[in-house]
């Protein structure tokens, strides 16, 4: 295979696992020996045995007896019932369901998708990290499809499979369900509340797993799909489930790989619009799915894997956490994190998320997009391709991966992205516009504003997978035009208010604003669109465009919050909002957050902008 071209940083050695697999038998492939090499610290139990293993305890066993006096409910009926919560979550992996599901995605991604592309230095890292210690898996989470490709890669590349946190909701599915159970999912509740024993079942289950070294361990940091397509701040349940064995001196060290996953056009990205306009999520089940099969006769262009350095817990918590603390309670007990074990899970988490952004692969549809919105009247194709060369290269100086293909003219790749795209935006006479989506019948005014919003959000989407590029300079771009003089302490200043602000909708890692500030000076100094000392920041003359630019990305997120009526943001409005439409303002808030409008909601929205 000839590797990709990607330009950025951290973007060298990508190669296409789909072109072998158009070229040769995917029978052969699903039924080849598979001989991973597991954890060297591990001993082959089955996954009866591992069950068997957390229901023998004692953390469970002492739990169960807390319960007990707590409550004055029977012993053995809360044996019982920790038998069925472990029954109902637990994973089941087998080799021949790995060799199923492995050729029937042979045929669905070589369908669906023109190329999957993979850094294989990253699994031979992987691979090595294996051997040597516990992995924990940590991928972004942008579709349905993320933990699929992740076992088809680790299949095809003879890497141990990972057993997977999946929601609960994809047990339901009947047959499906059983599938996924059986290639290594186990299922945790949505909605666990205070539930003492299956939080005591769940989270032994899952030290069990790390301890062992059973398999490597999967799950989203992030918690959900983003919707929005853009990082979500961090969930930290499952994140200290899985590092208390290490906490509790259990294993010598755990090893954390950040996994990027990025898509030229993801499959959900009409159901993650209606769902952000308060359109009840479909419920997952065997019949929708089969319903929703026509969404495999489409093209998805190509999607990129990248495997990042592992982390090594034990190298990060040195001077953090003094783990002497925890040899004051025997193991098998419960143990309630101190501050600063908290506050280094929190900071360990965020840094992740952090790493996964730094590693995604853009595509010059992620930068168009980021333009279109800026131009929602549409804009001439000419002036479209030249915008989006100039982002492109600033993307680049910002340290963006890009994949923009050589050897192909720049109005190629504009109009291919387009036609890709079709969904969203189409061209007309030269002029690019986001298209509304099609229905039966008259469309009333209702009607009509849901469907110019569903296309709004889908481009927005595509934006937001490329908005922590421009995060930290574009609040320092916001931070100098409101600091009251160009003093580099005044500017500072503002930039950790809006650190402050934003600390929902951008993940940068808590207590690092003086780091934040300085790479956001440092990405403008060096791109010629700020001169700089140690007292005072100025635009240099050449910098305006790219300062207007920078400003117009935060523009939406600020108005957003006026439009909620958060006081703090009224400082930084630029605009009339006399003169703004609660339409355009209700797009930018849905486009910009993770809040979904009720129905009623909905409906209030659209009759105010009448």
């Amino acid at each position: 295979m000839e590797p990709l071209s990607v330009e950025g940083a951290e973007a060298d050695g990508f190669f296409d696992i789909l072109e072998e697999r158009r070229r040769s038998s995917d029978f052969s492939h699903a039924f080849r020996t598979f001989n991973p090499q597991p954890y060297h610290g591990a001993t082959p139990i089955s996954a009866a045995a591992l069950n068997r293993m957390v229901l023998e305890s004692q953390y469970l066993s002492y739990i169960i007896q807390e319960i007990v006096v707590e409550c004055d409910e029977p012993r053995e009926a809360l044996l019982e019932e920790a038998s069925a919560l472990l029954d109902e979550m637990s994973q089941n992996l087998q080799l021949g369901f790995i060799r199923l599901l492995g050729f029937a995605l042979s045929k669905v991604f070589k369908t669906v998708f023109s190329s999957i592309h993979v850094n294989e230095d990253g699994l031979t890292r992987l691979q090595q990290a294996i051997q040597e210690y516990p992995v924990i898996l940590m991928p972004n989470h942008r579709s349905y499809v993320d933990f699929l490709v992740l076992s088809y890669i680790m299949f095809t590349y003879d890497l141990s499979i990972p057993v997977i946190a999946a929601g609960i909701p994809l047990m339901g599915m009947k047959l499906i369900g059983e599938i996924f159970r059986r290639s290594g999912a186990f299922f945790i509740r949505r909605a666990i509340g205070s539930d003492k024993l299956y939080w005591a079942v769940l989270s032994e289950y899952v030290r069990a797993i790390v301890r062992t070294g059973y398999a490597p361990l999967e799950f989203y940091v992030e918690g959900l799909r983003s919707r929005t397509l853009k990082s979500l701040t961090p969930k930290l349940g499952m994140m200290h489930m899985v590092l208390e064995p290490f906490f509790k001196g259990e294993v010598f060290d755990i090893s954390l790989v950040p996994i990027s996953i990025s898509y030229e056009r993801v499959l959900e990205e009409s159901l993650l619009a209606h769902e952000l306009l308060g359109v009840p999520k479909p419920k997952e089940t065997t019949e929708a799915l089969l319903k929703a099969r026509t969404v495999l006769k489409q093209d998805y262009g190509c999607m990129h894997v990248y495997f990042g350095n592992p982390v090594s817990v034990r190298d990060l918590v040195k001077g953090k956490i003094n783990r002497r603390e925890y040899n004051l309670v025997p193991r098998d007990l419960p143990m309630k994190p101190s501050k600063e074990t908290q506050e280094f899970v929190s900071g360990l988490a965020h840094m992740i998320i952090c790493l996964q952004e730094r590693n995604v692969v853009l595509s010059a549809w992620n930068l168009m997009a980021v333009v279109l919105l800026q131009n929602l009247q549409g804009i001439d194709l000419d002036l479209l391709t030249h915008k989006t060369l100039w982002l492109k290269s600033l993307a680049l100086r910002f340290g963006a991966n890009l994949r923009w293909p050589k050897n192909v003219s720049d109005s190629v790749v504009m109009s291919s992205s387009v036609s890709l795209h079709h969904s969203v935006v189409c061209c007309e006479r030269g002029r690019v516009f986001l298209v509304e989506e099609e229905g039966p019948g008259p469309v009333t005014q209702e009607e009509g504003v849901f469907r110019r919003a569903a296309a709004v959000l889908m481009c927005a989407s595509y934006r937001n997978q490329a908005v922590h590029v421009f995060t930290r300079p574009a609040m320092v771009a916001v931070s100098m035009k409101t600091a009251a003089r160009n003093k580099t302490d005044d500017v500072f200043h503002h930039f950790k208010f809006l650190l402050e602000l934003f600390s929902n909708e951008f993940v940068l890692i808590p207590g690092q604003a003086d780091q934040d500030f300085e790479e956001g000076c440092s990405l403008l100094q060096k791109s010629g669109v700020i001169g700089r000392s140690d007292e005072e920041i100025c635009v240099r003359d050449n910098g305006q465009e790219t300062i207007i630019f920078l400003r117009a990305i935060l523009q939406p997120f600020i108005e957003s919050y006026q439009a909620i009526q958060d006081p703090r943001a009224c400082f930084f409005i630029e605009t009339d909002l006399k003169k703004c439409s609660i339409t355009s303002l209700a797009y930018q808030w849905i486009l910009c957050s993770e809040w979904v409008p009720s129905e009623s909601e909905s409906k209030q929205l659209i009759k105010t902008s009448q």
